[in-house]
This record gives structure tokens, C-alpha cells and sequence, in this order.
């Protein structure tokens, strides 16, 4: 991320201080000799990467008595310091906007939620700007200065152009929404889709610390998945990856907005679960929470929609498993509210389509707030603010 006025560029001047910067971010305290180890660098090397970062205040150094000599090099830990600098991450959903502000650990200090009663471009921008303003006067309070701002927006997301090519809930194309949101921010500015930036937030600072190959799979307004594959979260080569949303599940099954039949997403997101539970028990049911409220209560063609939803999901996370291997699957997104009704159709389907020891991977549940999934867009504006502008470079 480049700086802009009012920003500063970030004291990593080669690849190895900023592995080094996120070695600790994700995993500090540590001492210079984890470091060394964790990042598979000489001690020499560690101390030119620590010693700038210092020297601006991004690392401090615990001393403690409990600290151990060693030979020459301080054994005392070292962390961020979290406080060195802000960041503001924004989810913009079909119907609201969520914004919060960060530190440099990626821990939320200020939350906002408006709704968005109008989806079109500029009426959006106007909302984000005016959260974005109420945010760097929150900031202001803390006497700290807002370093960038990420923003997640559903559907196929260009990061290094920073545009979105087509998000289907928002009805928008080939919008170049980082440019934009730098022309009324001010702020350097990272746009990603919203599911990678999730990932994000599980890599530095979640259920994915630590792994080398894992999966995020989200189930609600849609289906999505992130994929970490050797420490690298993956964009693909045109920047979609993931899409097990569009695994054809039923090739005659219901019609999917992408143009296909029977997609996981056409089976089992919120939208088509509330058709789907509609069709059945011929009730006007509104929204989801009226489906899950008719399955609880026994109504059997609801349950059995709730059944079908689990089997597609879980036949495609088993797809996911097949094909990387992953370590874990997380799964998380506003449609866990339903977990208890398709959880064992779930893993039922996952099992059984999982191949060998693709079956080992671990199936985690995380439920996550939307404020985590804005969350997940300051991790992309930290990502980027560590590694540095990559937007416009070929």
C-alpha cells in the first residue's frame, strides 16, 4: 500500500523484515532465536530486520527478569505494539455497511453499522466516506494516525487493480472502487473480495495461525471459500479461486444466478434455502430466520430442505479436501445459525465424499459477526501496509 499524505510508508525495506514483521505479528512474543527459527533465517539477518522496526517503535522488546541470557544476543521477547498505527476495514453487504477501526494487531476498538438503503456507486461511496471520517475522528481520540483502509465487497474482486469486475449482490461491474474510495478517503486504500479477506483475518490472526494449508468455506447469502495453500493466500490466475459455490452439486437441480443448475450455492445459501423451504411447505416464508423457525419446529418438508442444504455443502467442502489437502476447513457465515438443522448431513456428506486421508482434514465451526468479516478487510489494509504497494505495478 502506498503512503499518502498523512500516512507513513511502513520501516520493512526488504522481504525478510516484513516476514519478520509477521512472524510476530501472528505468532510474538518471540525471541530472536524463534524468529530465526520460525522464519528460517540467520541471527544475523533477524537483527538488520529488527533493529528499524524498533527503531520506529513497530516492535518493542519485553524485559523481563525472567529473560534468559544468550550469548550475546537479547533473549528478552519481542511483540508489536499494537497501538503504533490504526487501520479501517469495511464490509459493504447487499443491505448494510459495517465499519470498524483496528490497530496493528487487527483488534477491534470502534464498530459502525449503517444500512444501505441505496446500492448504487456513488450513494455507497457517500456512506463509506462519511464512516470513514467518523472513524479517523475516533482515531484522532487515540492520537494515533489511520494507515489505510481495506474494504470486502462479495463477488469477483481484482486486488492488484482494485476493482470489482462483478458483484452480483451490489449489481455492480467493473467498478475501479479503490480509486474512488482513494479520491474520497484520502487513504491508501485495498479492496479484496470479502471471503479472501476473511481468510486473512484466519491466517495472521485466527483459527488458521500457525497453517500451512487450510480452507475458510462460508455458508449464507452465499456459499465462498478462501484457500491458504503453502502459507500463500490464493487469488488465482484472473483472480478467482475458490468458487466451490459454483460446483455443480445437481446438474437438475434448481437454476443458479451464474447460469448453471444445481450449484452448492443454488442449493443451500440462505436465498435458495428460503425459496426451497417455501416451495415445500407452501407458506409465505420471508427470510431465513422463518425457515430455520418452521425446521425447529418439525415441519418435515422444511427439515428436508435443511438436510439437502448440508448434503451440497458438505460434498463441496469434501471437493475442496480432494483437491488441496487442506490441514483444516473452517466454516463460518451468517447461515452457522442453521447449523444445528444440516451439521450431521454436513459431515455425513463430507466423509463420504472426502477421498482417503482427505478425510483426516479437520472441520472447524467458527461463527463470525459481520463486524469479524470487516475485520477481515483491515487485515488486507495491515497486509498491505506491511508489504507495500502492489496496485498499478506490472
Amino acid at each position: 500500500m502506498r503512503s499518502t499524505p498523512g500516512t507513513e510508508a511502513f520501516p520493512a525495506h526488504t522481504p525478510a523484515a516484513a516476514q519478520i514483521f509477521t512472524t510476530v505479528l501472528s505468532h510474538g512474543p518471540l525471541t530472536r532465536s524463534d524468529m530465526a527459527g520460525r522464519a528460517g533465517l540467520s541471527a544475523a539477518a533477524v537483527t538488520k530486520a529488527v533493529r528499524p522496526l524498533m527503531e520506529a517503535g513497530y516492535l518493542v522488546e519485553d524485559a523481563g527478569d525472567e529473560a534468559r541470557p544468550s550469548l550475546g544476543r537479547p533473549a528478552n521477547p519481542v511483540r508489536v505494539d499494537g497501538g503504533r498505527a490504526l487501520f479501517i476495514g469495511v464490509k459493504i453487504t447487499g443491505n448494510e455497511i459495517i465499519a470498524v477501526l483496528t490497530d496493528l494487531c487487527c483488534r477491534i476498538r470502534v464498530a459502525r453499522h449503517v444500512p444501505l438503503d441505496d446500492r448504487e456507486p456513488k450513494a455507497v461511496l457517500a456512506s463509506v466516506a462519511a464512516l470513514a471520517q467518523e472513524l479517523l475522528a475516533e482515531a484522532d481520540g487515540f492520537g494515533v494516525r489511520v494507515q489505510g483502509l481495506g474494504v470486502a465487497v462479495s463477488g469477483d474482486v481484482d486486488r492488484a487493480a482494485g476493482e470489482v469486475r462483478f458483484s452480483p449482490f451490489l449489481e455492480w461491474r467493473d467498478l475501479p472502487l479503490a480509486e474512488l474510495m482513494e479520491m474520497t478517503t484520502g487513504l491508501p486504500v485495498t479492496v479484496d473480495n470479502d471471503v479472501r479477506a476473511l481468510t486473512v483475518a484466519e491466517q495472521w490472526f485466527g483459527a488458521g495461525v500457525g497453517l500451512s494449508d487450510f480452507a475458510v468455506v462460508t455458508v449464507g447469502a452465499g456459499i465462498g471459500c478462501g484457500l491458504v495453500v503453502h502459507g500463500k493466500v490464493v487469488s488465482g490466475a484472473y483472480g478467482v479461486a475458490g468458487e466451490i459455490g459454483h460446483v455443480v452439486i445437481d446438474p437438475t437441480g434448481p437454476p443458479c444466478h451464474c447460469g448453471n443448475r444445481g450449484c452448492a450455492e443454488a442449493i443451500a445459501a440462505d436465498p435458495a434455502i428460503v425459496a426451497a423451504v417455501r416451495e415445500a411447505t407452501r407458506l409465505p416464508v420471508a427470510d431465513a430466520a422463518q425457515a430455520v423457525d418452521l425446521a425447529r419446529r418439525g415441519d418435515p418438508g422444511a427439515r428436508e430442505v435443511y438436510a439437502r442444504a448440508g448434503e451440497a455443502i458438505g460434498r463441496a467442502i469434501a471437493t475442496v479436501a480432494n483437491l488441496m489437502g487442506p490441514q483444516r476447513v473452517i466454516i463460518s457465515g451468517e447461515g452457522l445459525a442453521a447449523y444445528d438443522l444440516f451439521a450431521e448431513q454436513i459431515r455425513d456428506a463430507f466423509t463420504a465424499s472426502a477421498f482417503g486421508t482427505a478425510a483426516q482434514c479437520d472441520l472447524l465451526t467458527r461463527p463470525l459477526p459481520f463486524d469479524e468479516w470487516a475485520r477481515g478487510a483491515a487485515a488486507t489494509a495491515i497486509q498491505s501496509f506491511i508489504s507495500g504497494p502492489t496496485r498499478g505495478q506490472g
